[in-house]
């Protein structure tokens, strides 16, 4: 029985998440980066072609959400779309060549996020790790249900 909302695993995750971002943010912020739009390229500078359907699904963002980050991110100069030679109704997602030369700046700062973490977590850090990634697997859910 959940007697006070802090026993409850959808505040605890949700505090932790707003947390995480918060930083996140700040040390993306020099350059006018959000979270979301690093996971985009990172996402994008994979060798196989997406679409924005495919970066909506591995994001795990309705088509809605991923449309306006990509729409802005198009605006920044970040990202280009190209026809889908393969599906007149798709466009590939490319990253533009200055996100590219971005991207190690911009992981050096997820990775100092990263290293934050884990001094704080201490010794339980790679199981708190592992337990995040677990409960962010829908199959696992689906298993359990």
């Amino acid at each position: 029985m959940v007697e006070r909302i802090e026993d409850c695993i959808s505040f605890l995750a949700g505090k932790a998440a707003q947390q995480v971002t918060r930083r996140a943010r700040s040390l993306l912020a020099p350059f006018k980066i959000t979270p979301i739009q690093y996971a985009v390229l990172k996402v994008v500078v994979q060798p196989k072609p997406v679409s924005g359907a495919d970066i909506g699904q591995r994001l795990m963002l309705d088509s809605a959400s991923i449309t306006g980050v990509l729409d802005r991110m198009e605006g920044q100069g970040l990202i280009e779309r190209h026809a889908n030679p393969s599906d007149r109704r798709a466009q590939i997602i490319v990253a533009a060549s200055d996100a590219v030369s971005l991207l190690p700046l911009l992981d050096r700062e997820m990775e100092r996020l990263n290293a934050e973490a884990f001094a704080l977590l201490g010794p339980e850090a790679e199981r708190v790790f592992g337990a995040l990634a677990k409960l962010g697997q829908e199959k696992e859910w689906k298993r359990h249900v």
